[in-house]
């Protein structure tokens, strides 16, 4: 039996802060691996400048290449149309049944949670880990998940504030500014490489 980490997202591209968040993750609530996993169709939120998920999966790859903590999935990379948790956690767990799953999300998707489809899955397939930034506030987090039944299955991690998203660096390629440091250098190398979020429009 493995202890596993699910950290999903756009990955649009991946940063230090998804790499932190991963980092922390397992180090705190001693998992045996994180996954990155790159949705497919983001369900919640259009991918601005996204190159497909293929290439997402790609970056992905190349942000975590070298460190045996963490692997990148394809699992809902590569099912067409939106991805939605409880389904994907359904099919790690007949996959993989002994496993213990965590599912790692920021405090304002804790907060979204009683919003997703069947949220009292979610919290029956895995242990939810939520990272504590500034603003997050564990007890509000905890009343909002009671009536799933589900506040036992949440634990909390802190994370240290890092004030870096996909957008910025988006924003800084297509401008032409540098983006070492706040990416992986094989991010970095890869977006270069490959020419990506150059036409963005800054916002």
């Amino acid at each position: 039996m493995a202890s596993v980490g699910i950290l999903g997202g756009t990955f649009n591209p991946p940063h230090i802060g998804h790499l932190l968040c991963a980092q922390e993750a397992q180090d705190r609530l001693g998992l045996d691996r994180v996954v990155l996993m790159p949705v497919h169709t983001p369900p919640h939120k259009t991918a601005a400048g996204d190159p497909g998920p293929g290439e997402r999966v790609a970056l992905c790859r190349a942000a975590v290449a070298g460190d045996q903590r963490f692997s990148v999935s394809t699992r809902e990379a590569d099912r067409p149309g939106p991805s939605f948790t409880a389904a994907t956690l359904r099919d790690i767990h007949e996959d993989a049944p002994h496993d213990e799953l965590t599912f790692i999300v920021g405090g304002d998707m804790a907060l979204s949670l009683p919003t997703w489809r069947e949220p009292e899955e979610v919290l029956r397939l895995a242990r939810l880990a939520v990272a504590e930034r500034g603003g997050a506030v564990r007890d509000d987090i905890l009343a909002r998940l009671a009536p799933l039944g589900g506040r036992d299955r949440v634990t909390f991690f802190d994370l240290p504030r890092i004030d870096v998203s996909s957008t910025d660096v988006r924003r800084r390629v297509a401008t032409g500014r540098p983006i070492r440091w706040l990416v992986p250098d094989g991010v970095a190398e890869r977006i270069a490489e490959q020419g990506l979020y150059r036409t963005e429009v800054p916002q």
